[in-house]
């Protein structure tokens, strides 16, 4: 394992983060973490080296914090820092900071919190930030020792990451969402250099793009060829090639993952890649953008939908439309996406409120339908 300074703090943490958004779990319910299996790959994470462990009050439908504690407890706290995040949208009145976090703690089994975030900022949560003293309540817990270190997480435009960053002096980290695909998108790569000129550590999520760098469609995969390197491998090399970034979290969801990821943390090196890998990325990417692919990163926090739609698997399977052309792997995958309630989206947008990447998913769902042949219940407006 390879480890970087974490700014002032003066802790060089792991290269590689895990990320506990996207655990094993049974009976297609995320809420029902499938623990034993999902321990044994934190565990072994963490005795690999990765001392950095990311989670929320609202992974896994709020069974994620519990788990991680369960675990965390079994010996394992003192090897690692724990990083979890107030969810902003959440607030009705100022004391609810004080209820989140005592709840929070009550769930990570511990007596304070390493890292805390303030979850998913954009320009709306920014201004309920500054509506409900967040920031004033913050202080009061970090000059209590509740929690040690400040920062928050981002999904918005770059304009509005430059606006939080200089809007408080004593952020101590930010975590932004940043791969190859995504080098001019929310924060992007001008948000990254802009957090690490101001002396803070940045922490990466969806640096394999919910899973699609890891194991893109097949036309875009034949791009590799024989390439001494796993597609996910390059884009994870791709982002630690970068002196800004500090920490890559992953959200591994099988063993293998958590393998493979550790391999890859070993190699971790500014600098690394060559010329010609760096030309093949830019390639990649310019072949990647022009597919007409939903950028559905899978964190379902558009769930529950009103009409039972699974918007993230709808998506799924509208991105594999775009290369399935054999008639009878097509209406499998036809079937797949009516078996999501796809027809069923009524358009009525409580889910584009909740998307951090700000998909308008009630004309996606119809153009997934209309490509696959499903029918609707009634067209977007």
């Amino acid at each position: 394992m390879r480890y970087r300074r974490f700014g002032r703090t003066g802790w060089d943490a792991s290269v590689l983060g895990f990320g506990a958004m996207r655990l094993p779990y049974l009976n297609e319910d995320p809420a029902q973490i499938d623990e034993p299996e999902a321990a044994r790959m934190l565990r072994r994470a963490i005795d690999g080296g990765v001392n950095y462990i990311d989670t929320a009050y609202i992974y896994h439908s709020g069974q994620s914090e519990g788990f991680v504690g369960k675990v965390l407890a079994d010996g394992y706290r003192e090897r690692v820092k724990v990083a979890t995040k107030y969810p902003i949208w959440q607030i009705e009145k100022d004391s609810d900071g004080e209820r989140i976090l005592a709840e929070q703690l009550a769930r990570l089994q511990v007596p304070y919190i390493d890292f805390y975030l303030l979850h998913g900022l954009n320009a709306k949560e920014w201004g309920r930030v500054k509506e409900f003293r967040v920031l004033q309540w913050a202080e009061t817990a970090l000059a209590s020792g509740l929690i040690k270190h400040l920062g928050f997480s981002f999904h918005d435009r770059l304009e509005v990451f430059k606006e939080i960053i200089d809007g408080y002096d004593n952020w101590e980290f930010c975590q932004i969402q940043y791969n190859y695909l995504d080098i001019d998108y929310q924060a992007g790569r001008e948000g990254l250099r802009y957090a690490a000129a101001k002396g803070l550590p940045v922490v990466v999520m969806e640096p394999l793009r919910g899973g699609w760098l890891a194991a893109p469609p097949a036309p875009i995969r034949a791009l590799f060829g024989a390439k001494r390197r796993s597609p996910a491998d390059l884009a994870l090399q791709w982002l630690w090639s970068q002196p800004e970034v500090t920490v890559v979290l992953s959200g591994m969801s099988t063993f293998p993952q958590v393998e493979e990821n550790l391999a890859s943390a070993d190699q971790a090196k500014v600098g690394a890649l060559t010329k010609r890998e760096l030309t093949f990325i830019d390639g990649v990417r310019r072949e990647a953008l022009k597919t007409g692919w939903v950028p559905c990163t899978g964190c379902r926090y558009c769930l529950p939908c009103p009409s039972e739609v699974d918007i993230p698997t709808s998506f799924e399977a509208h991105n594999l439309g775009l290369y399935v052309t054999e008639e009878k792997r097509r209406a499998r995958v036809a079937k797949h996406l009516e078996s999501t309630k796809a027809g069923a989206c009524t358009a009525c947008g409580e889910c584009e409120e909740k998307c951090p990447q700000h998909l308008e998913i009630p004309k996606l769902l119809a153009r997934a339908c209309e490509l696959l042949g499903v029918a609707r219940a009634e067209p977007p407006s």
